[in-house]
């Protein structure tokens, strides 16, 4: 199999895998494209309007009639669930979103990943450190708790290395790579779970 088939094989895989990707059903309607910046500015013209949100749990707080999620925001990607890209420091700022009952916080733990659903209830001014934050509020109709996701740190050698019948340089055979006089076997997936 040639290295150019291949690499055609997994995009047209990859593809198909982002078509068949759909919103979890209690995430699914129709929401305004406001974001959290914008209501931070317009304090309570975005009130009512419904959005979903998501990001990664910063605190859970249980009170009496409800529970708060203080939420570091993320864009979402086309499954509801927030895109993390650290390398632009892709974030959206803040929010807090409260829902009726209790959620356990060993449960909703701060870096876990959440998308809500609801109406936007003006903003929260609540200390970051000693800054005065406005946090932009939402009274959730939906709280979901994405599953945790392994994150592949990586492998010891780079790409075009795993394959025992084609190496980068050398063609098909059992004999390549740094590896000479035998099968190569591929090294270990290095895994770290989130938290």
């Amino acid at each position: 199999m040639s290295p150019l088939y291949r690499i055609l094989s997994l995009a047209a895989l990859s593809a198909l895998l982002a078509a068949c990707a759909t919103v979890p059903q209690p995430l699914q309607g129709n929401f305004a494209p406001v974001s959290t910046a914008s209501v931070q500015q317009g304090g309570t013209t975005a009130n009512g309007t419904q959005v979903r949100w998501g990001g990664d749990i910063i605190s859970t707080e249980p009170g009496q009639q409800s529970t708060c999620f203080y939420v570091m925001a993320h864009p979402l990607d086309n499954e509801a669930r927030p895109i993390h890209d650290n390398s632009n420091g892709n974030t959206q700022g803040r929010f807090v979103a409260c829902r009726a009952g209790f959620y356990d916080p060993e449960v909703f733990k701060p870096g876990r990943e959440i998308t809500v659903t609801g109406a936007v209830q003006g903003v929260v001014t609540r200390k970051v450190g000693d800054y005065d934050y406005a946090y932009p509020r939402v009274e959730a109709n939906v709280v979901y708790l994405w599953p945790k996701r392994p994150m592949v740190v990586g492998y010891p050698y780079g790409p075009g290395w795993y394959d025992p019948f084609w190496g980068p340089y050398w063609g098909p055979g059992p004999y390549w790579g740094p590896y000479w006089g035998g099968w190569y076997a591929p090294p270990p997936v290095i895994v770290v779970r989130h938290r």
